[in-house]
């Protein structure tokens, strides 16, 4: 007996560290490709066609969500993972040897349709495996991931392009992928496939239809609307029965998740263009602005979770939120009102600050299944689901917006990322009866 409490308590500590693993990754493949973006674009003869390169993981991540419960249950865990971890390799060496921007966005598709897989694998085990407090923990770690690729990313990544080139770099986070996943793989390799009933495919796949409607409209407003519509409703189609409504408990939860997404990733993605094109403030100032939020969200993750109580705990979603909001807020009046650097600065910090006081207790509720029956698999599809296409659309609707009419757009859409934010932190107060674990949620 105390052979396999041991066993468990290895194999719990295992994918513990490897989910948290596979963060770090994802935070040092995210800033090497923001990095190398522009220089892959000359390499590529593609400086026209930006949208091209970065549609290619977009679109692999959602085709990949409604076929992870499918091939989990074709392939089982260890093929599963194997399978992925190949799709991965070997997208990341087909962009990196590529020589046109096509062939680079198909390798793209296959890392992101590897990731995607992965990810729900991922999420889906951590939800089987670990407890309510251990999960807050290792999402409060893994929010801590980013602080390091965010300070030292960066400078590292062009240092390195430029000792051995684009390519070469573009492997870079490789060899933190496959720990990642190796650990994954070996704390939860005796796990049964996942019994749920599928989603229908065809209407799923609209999530994917309508993203490269949106990646690829080239900044034909039309297009990226129809695709942001198609895009919503093939996410209604896969979250749970009364997300729109944000009914009680899980669905309430996701619908936070996607108003979250759209509001706070929105008005992060046009950071820098608010603040070089709308303020006429420099790139590199701008760099310090859109570096603020990321590390407040990880210290902020990192020791609010450990040091708080339980009961206060319940409240950081709707406090957190609210400080977002406030942050995004005072970003949209800056474009009205002359303020100091140092108070735009403190603004996205303080924005940060709150997604790490909300983001962990947001994340645990959406990935509980309480009395609502959800298998793992279904969870961890849903809230990728949630989170990704809420990106999705407040990009979209941010740059399409801004695109119209750079200044009075981009007073728009923070005003609308702030009432967005400000509409999420309202509905954390629809909260679930799962804030007091149970057996059952475990």
């Amino acid at each position: 007996m105390t052979g396999a409490r041991l066993n468990q308590r290895t194999g719990t500590a295992l994918l513990g560290v490897g989910i948290v693993s596979l963060e770090f990754a994802a935070a040092v493949t995210n800033f090497v490709a923001s990095t190398l973006l522009p220089v892959v674009s000359t390499a590529l003869g593609a400086r026209n066609s930006l949208a091209l390169l970065i549609a290619g993981s977009t679109l692999g991540l959602f085709v990949a969500l409604p076929l992870a419960s499918r091939v989990l249950r074709l392939l089982g865990t260890n093929g599963t993972l194997g399978t992925g971890i190949l799709a991965y390799i070997g997208g990341l060496v087909l962009a990196a040897t590529a020589q046109t921007a096509w062939i680079f966005a198909v390798g793209q598709f296959a890392n992101g349709l590897a990731s995607g897989l992965l990810a729900v694998f991922g999420i889906s085990s951590a939800i089987r495996h670990l407890s309510e407090q251990l999960r807050m923990r290792v999402v409060a770690a893994s929010s801590a991931m980013w602080i390091l690729p965010a300070l030292v990313g960066p400078a590292a990544t062009l240092g390195l392009e430029h000792l051995v080139g684009w390519r070469w770099t573009l492997l870079v986070p490789v060899p933190f992928v496959l720990l990642g996943r190796l650990l994954v793989m070996r704390a939860v390799r005796d796990d049964p496939p996942d019994e749920s009933e599928h989603r229908p495919l065809a209407r799923t796949l609209l999530i994917p239809l309508g993203a490269a409607s949106v990646v690829l409209s080239m900044g034909w407003w039309p297009l990226a609307i129809i695709g942001a519509v198609i895009a919503l409703a093939g996410m209604i189609t896969i979250l749970p029965e009364g997300t729109a409504r944000f009914r009680p408990e899980t669905p309430a939860a996701l619908g936070t998740m996607v108003l979250f997404a759209i509001g706070y990733f929105g008005a992060d993605s046009l950071i820098t263009v608010l603040l070089t094109s709308g303020l006429g403030i420099s790139l590199g100032k701008a760099v310090i602005v859109l570096s603020a939020a990321p590390l407040g969200w990880g210290v902020t993750s990192l020791f609010a979770t450990q040091f708080v109580s339980e009961r206060s705990k319940h409240r950081f979603p709707a406090i957190g939120l609210g400080l977002a909001a406030l942050g995004t807020a005072v970003l949209a009046v800056g474009l009205v009102v002359a303020i100091p650097f140092t108070m735009m600065v403190a603004a996205w910090a303080v924005g940060g600050i709150g997604i790490g006081l909300a983001y962990p207790v947001m994340y645990i509720r959406a990935t509980t299944a309480g009395a609502s029956g959800f298998t793992a698999v279904e969870l961890a599809t849903a809230v990728i689901t949630a989170e990704c296409t809420g990106q999705l659309l407040g990009r979209a609707i941010g740059g399409t917006l801004s695109s119209a009419d750079s200044f009075n757009g981009l007073l728009a859409s923070y005003v609308l990322f702030t009432v967005v934010l400000t509409a999420a932190a309202g509905t954390t107060r629809r909260r679930a009866i799962t804030d007091s674990p149970r057996p059952s949620d475990i």
